[in-house]
């Protein structure tokens, strides 16, 4: 969970960076890169959560072991899918506040 987390958060701030080093401005970096990534996130996320989902249901014997494991998983995974994209873009746009300003004027 963490991994795939991490993982994309690194993949998008990455991005970001490298559309600003091809000239484009914080703002627009952050939003072309949310566009373009939006999809290999969404793709790593729903691929583990779809794989936790059987697991989830509970069938077979000795499944009430691993159940609560996999429910707290996929819950996880969908919780942190929404913070990267919302929360990483945020602290991104904050930390670069400066360079915001100075392309406004």
């Amino acid at each position: 969970l963490v991994g795939i987390v991490v993982n994309n958060g690194i993949v998008l701030i990455d991005y970001m960076n490298q559309l600003r080093e091809q000239g484009l401005g914080v703002i627009d970096a952050i939003v072309t890169a949310g566009q373009t990534r939006l999809r290999p996130i969404f793709m790593t996320a729903l691929t583990t959560v779809i794989s936790l989902f059987i697991l989830a249901l509970g069938l077979g014997e000795g499944s009430e072991l691993l159940q609560p494991l996999a429910i707290t998983a996929i819950g996880g995974l969908l919780y942190a899918t929404l913070l990267t994209l919302l929360v990483v873009p945020t602290i991104y746009a904050m930390f670069n506040r400066k360079q915001i300003k100075v392309e406004n004027k």
